[in-house]
């Protein structure tokens, strides 16, 4: 990789922010209070297990409880949500983790509807979806929330600049859209949203400053679609077996002036912001019971 492409690695990210949920998990046990993270996972879909299971890692390490409910393939839309109901009425359960995806037979967003707002890590709560839209506060989606501390981390401006994210998905292009775009010196961005539906999307994305690829089509970002000297940030990725296939094509580095790793970028602040999603709710829960 050219010496000129400043590599944006993650990693350093979610060491700086788990560092700081550390601090604040000692400050809850100091009160008496252990925060907790329940997961659940319906089935026995082996990269789900595996995500788990470094969730549940994460979560000793910090000093969280991690409850986990492990349903069978089987289960019924009524069985999960019987589950989510009663982590909802649990009080010393402060959030919970739905781990995508689920079976087909059943309903996600359903399932997502029936879980408490308050207690979402994932920020991927229609209400919460709707506090990010006008402002207020709550968990935020983990991927757009990582892409904005890597940003601010690695002292890119954002305030004033273009950035175009290529990609529209409810997860990640759209809701990171209006976080880029908020009155706030890490973000205040004019922001371009296109997607592949768009015949000459490449013009857009050879204008961005700060170009993040969020389409899920491996290598669709060349080098010819990259302004010299932009930040590129990969975020879409797709799987082949277990080789992760990225959007942002490898070369692009021999352009961009500072750029995300092909493995370990936003990844890492993903998980990282869970966490900090996680003991915020706990804060929350506690200050809320006083």
């Amino acid at each position: 990789m050219p010496a000129e492409a400043r590599l944006l690695p993650g990693k350093p990210v979610a060491e700086a922010v788990l560092a700081d949920v550390s601090e604040r998990v000692t400050k809850l046990k100091a009160q008496g209070v252990t925060p907790s993270l329940a997961t659940v996972l319906v089935g026995d879909d082996d990269a789900s297990a595996g995500y788990i299971r470094i969730k549940q890692r994460q979560a000793a390490e910090l000093g969280f409880d991690s409850p986990h409910r492990h349903l069978p393939g089987g289960t019924t839309q009524e069985q999960l949500d019987e589950v989510i109901a009663e982590l909802n009425a649990d009080a010393g359960v402060h959030g919970v983790l739905i781990q995508y995806p689920i079976p087909a037979h059943l309903d996600y967003d359903a399932a997502l509807m029936t879980l408490d707002p308050d207690k979402d890590v994932d920020g991927m709560h229609p209400l919460n979806m709707g506090r990010l839209a006008i402002g207020m506060p709550g968990p935020l989606p983990c991927t757009p929330a990582g892409i904005e501390a890597l940003l601010a981390h690695y002292d890119i401006p954002v305030a004033g600049r273009e950035v175009v994210i290529l990609g529209r998905g409810a997860t990640l292009g759209r809701p990171l859209a209006m976080l880029l775009a908020q009155k706030r010196p890490t973000a205040n961005a004019a922001v371009t949203v296109v997607h592949t539906g768009v015949p000459d999307w490449q013009r857009y994305t050879k204008r961005a400053e700060i170009l993040v690829a969020a389409a899920g089509v491996p290598g669709i970002i060349q080098p010819e679609h990259v302004r010299p000297g932009a930040t590129v940030i990969g975020a879409g990725v797709r799987y082949a077996g277990k080789r992760l296939l990225p959007d942002v094509a490898e070369e692009c580095a021999e352009v961009a002036g500072a750029i995300t790793p092909r493995v370990g970028g936003v990844g890492p602040t993903t998980v990282a912001m869970l966490f900090r999603n996680a003991i915020t709710a706990a804060e929350r829960a506690v200050a809320t019971a006083a």
